[in-house]
């Protein structure tokens, strides 16, 4: 994360693992184990289809598959280095399978709850198989801290592909998908 606060690892994970977490992720959601994604969180969670319209599967550390595992092996390697190099005092991870449906989209926000510190830094690992361009749902990051404008960049959600950038500083939406469109999202967090 150096000096810009983010970075993009365009062949961040093995392409077995990310086909299994991929084939995982999709055969969830038809099974109907998604749910509609929502903005804020505990009782103020609330539908906002104006703001977003994914669906999530949140992941759970206790029944994990080996694909799973493999991934949060590597988190946590990425975990230790980020507080090694930079300090920043990461404890766990959280996450959950992100699904776009065709037309599906995310418009400009932060990443970190208002009342809450604990989202320290985004981690996203996409898990779309055959992607081209065209196929729409890519990650739009403001490169200036705490802007919404200006500078960006556009990071494709190709298989594979890792995106990691501080939780509180850095806008970001997702453009609108014109196919199915999955990830793994989830967020170092802090105590």
């Amino acid at each position: 994360m150096g000096e810009t606060g983010w970075f993009v690892l365009p062949v961040f994970l093995e392409s077995d693992v990310a086909q299994e977490l991929s084939r995982e992720s999709l055969e969830s959601w038809k099974e109907g184990g998604f749910r509609r994604a929502g903005v804020g969180r505990g009782k103020d969670l609330v539908i906002r289809e104006d703001v977003r319209t994914d669906h999530v599967m949140w992941l759970n550390h206790e029944n994990i598959t080996a694909a799973q595992q493999r991934y949060f092996d590597l988190l946590e390697k990425i975990r230790i280095e980020l507080n090694r190099n930079f300090f920043i005092g990461l404890f766990d991870f959280e996450g959950h399978f992100a699904v776009y449906p065709k037309g599906g989209f995310y418009k400009p926000h932060l990443d970190r709850h208002r009342e809450s510190r604990d989202r320290l830094v985004t981690v996203i690992l996409y898990l779309n198989p055959n992607w081209q361009s065209g196929d729409g749902g890519e990650l739009k990051i403001w490169t200036t801290p705490g802007e919404k404008e200006g500078d960006h960049i556009i990071v494709e959600p190709r298989m594979g592909t890792l995106v990691c950038f501080h939780s509180g500083d850095y806008w970001h939406e997702v453009l609108p998908a014109n196919k199915t469109r999955a990830s793994i999202t989830g967020w170092f967090r802090g105590r």
